[in-house]
């Protein structure tokens, strides 16, 4: 399943994401793609903050990862651009989240090649003319939960 959304503001990305956070079940593992400055984050914050967080939710781009134990859900948000070897894909403990109790948010995944499971669902986001677009590849599994995303 694929399909294709336009953004023109920040507020739209956000609530889509949102609505995305409802559909996404423990063992689920999300690829967040694109160019800098396209929404990751923000795509990545409202989820979080969709399913119950009320802390901060920044970037966990010198961190590399930040876990949120949420009510009903536990969510890893890694950022792997800084990633450089399989060694230091290993030294983040990413294992240990990909154990099925916990929804993974993982931004940069291609610079983990081969060190991370296939997605659930990949969130590629763009710039476009008049805002940004977000195309959604889903499994069929996921694509099963609800109707609008088939």
């Amino acid at each position: 399943m694929s399909s294709k959304q336009i953004f023109t503001c920040e507020a739209q990305l956000t609530a889509f994401a949102a609505k995305i956070a409802l559909i996404l079940v423990p063992g689920d593992v999300v690829y967040l793609r694109g160019e800098l400055g396209t929404g990751k984050t923000t795509f990545a914050r409202a989820i979080i903050q969709q399913r119950g967080s009320t802390d901060s939710v920044t970037s966990p781009t010198f961190t590399l990862i930040e876990t949120y134990h949420l009510d009903d859900v536990l969510v890893a948000h890694l950022d792997l651009y800084r990633i450089e070897s399989d060694a230091e894909m290993e030294g983040i403990g990413l294992r240990d989240y990909l154990d099925g109790s916990w929804i993974c948010l993982i931004e940069w995944p291609d610079r983990a090649p081969g060190m991370l499971p296939d997605p659930d669902l990949t969130v590629d986001l763009a710039y476009e003319e008049n805002g940004r677009s977000a195309v959604l590849i889903a499994t069929e599994g996921l694509a099963n939960r609800v109707d609008w995303l088939k």
